[in-house]
């Protein structure tokens, strides 16, 4: 069941509540949520990194061949067909 909803590339739910015990064990109940914001920190910056390089990519490209590099993130025009 949880398998489904989580695709993990094969970790079983039972592999999983081990190694959450095991991660209980090393760091106890408190340490884990300093780790875990720790961890969503850095998932953040690494998004946000891959986000400004791909920019850097896209507009090199558009410099090199002259075209016009248009962000239709925040285009409130943009009316799907």
């Amino acid at each position: 069941m949880i398998s489904t909803i989580i695709p993990l590339g094969g970790v079983a739910p039972s592999e999983l509540i081990v190694v959450v015990a095991i991660a209980l064990l090393l760091f106890g109940g408190k340490k884990i949520p300093e780790l875990m914001r720790g961890l969503g920190t850095g998932i953040r910056e690494f998004k946000q990194a891959t986000r400004d390089a791909d920019v850097n990519v896209q507009t090199s490209q558009a410099k090199e061949t002259g075209s016009k590099v248009t962000d239709i993130t925040n285009d409130t025009n943009n009316n799907p067909a």
